[in-house]
């Protein structure tokens, strides 16, 4: 294995994935050569993207044999990818896990530590009438249900991924932050709520993205569609007042709590680079919030093109910012957008990290 030196560790790249090196399930022309391009030159590099709801391990396989170059499962933050800090603080004993193709998010909830584990479609299967309007299968309930107790309270709602089931999703999360204390078919009184903006139990957003790019001609809706959805129905169930909204942690990017935790799965994967030690499978897990102290990065670029997220995002958190034309962003006026790029703007990944490594004399 090739000696890792220290030569370019102080400068790192943040890649999205959507729309920057993937777009549905195609390389974006010039994605590979990108990452060769840095491995080459010795700069570190992660992944970071608002999509999930599958394991870092089966993500980065698909990635790595799309765009041709291995990749780590320790080099990539997926919205929900924090989320192994709360199982590793035992901060939720039973949640309910929302989003993903079949059960792999309940598969990549239990990989990260949580222990008992359900999805609505465990839900619908003990009591059809849960949903009458579901959209599951009988091979569906065979392959990918589980006996739940309904008895059992559910502690958190944890939105990995988009619903695949939109309206049994809607029904079951609402039915939880309106219940009495996470209990299924159960209602509290809003009566007798101090603070009506408060769910009977936490939700947490894995991600924002109003809209995200895939092979279609246009941007389609994503997890912040079905927040939208969940808060005005919650607004609507507890009579709450124009000025007061569901309370909530929403995770992904732009927020601060994804940056700072990206940050340190960055700088952990600089540390393995340096050690020679990238076929490691531990991974340091910071408390969430906590900001990294003393960073060895003199900066940070993030290659994006969702201007809401990504170059808001690296904006707001002191990384410098890219935005490529081949997602989300397509030569729009850059005025009318929410957040310019500190770097610039470029037609695709590949001419946006050349152009850095010639600024910074490393080509």
């Amino acid at each position: 294995m090739r000696k890792y030196t220290t030569g370019n560790s102080n400068l790192a790249f943040v890649f999205d994935i959507d729309g920057v090196l993937i777009r549905g399930e195609k390389a974006i022309p010039g994605a590979g050569p990108t990452l060769e391009l840095l491995n080459e030159h010795k700069v570190p590099f992660i992944l970071l993207t608002n999509g999930g709801g599958v394991s870092e391990k089966e993500r980065v396989q698909f990635i790595s044999e799309t765009v041709q170059v291995p990749i780590s499962p320790l080099q990539i933050v997926q919205s929900h990818t924090p989320m192994k800090a709360l199982a590793h603080k035992h901060a939720y004993d039973r949640v309910l896990v929302v989003g993903g193709p079949g059960d792999k998010a309940r598969h990549c909830a239990i990989g990260y530590g949580f222990h008992d584990v359900i999805m609505p479609i465990d839900i619908v299967r003990a009591n059809p009438a849960v949903s009458p309007h579901h959209r599951y299968t009988v091979e569906d309930f065979d392959r990918y249900s589980r006996e739940v107790d309904l008895k059992k309270p559910i502690e958190a709602i944890l939105v990995f991924n988009d619903p695949r089931d939109m309206t049994t999703d809607i029904q079951i999360v609402s039915d939880l932050l309106n219940s009495d204390h996470g209990v299924i078919g159960t209602k509290r009184s809003i009566t007798k709520l101090k603070h009506r903006e408060d769910p009977s139990i936490p939700i947490i957003f894995s991600n924002n993205d109003f809209l995200w790019a895939n092979d279609y001609a246009l941007p389609r809706f994503g997890q912040g569609a079905f927040r939208i959805i969940v808060e005005n129905l919650y607004r609507e169930v507890n009579q709450l007042k124009d000025s007061q909204h569901l309370h909530s942690i929403i995770m992904g990017k732009p927020f601060k709590i994804q940056y700072d935790f990206a940050h340190h799965v960055l700088i952990d994967w600089r540390n393995k680079l340096l050690a020679n030690d990238t076929s490691s499978q531990s991974q340091f897990l910071p408390n969430l919030g906590s900001e990294p102290k003393n960073s060895p990065f003199k900066s940070i670029f993030m290659v994006g093109d969702n201007p809401a997220s990504d170059i808001k995002g690296a904006n707001d958190n002191g990384w410098e910012s890219i935005l490529v034309r081949t997602g989300v962003y397509d030569n729009e006026d850059l005025s009318t957008i929410i957040a310019q790029p500190t770097v610039g703007v470029f037609d695709d990944v590949y001419a946006s990290v050349e152009a850095v490594l010639k600024s910074q004399k490393i080509l």
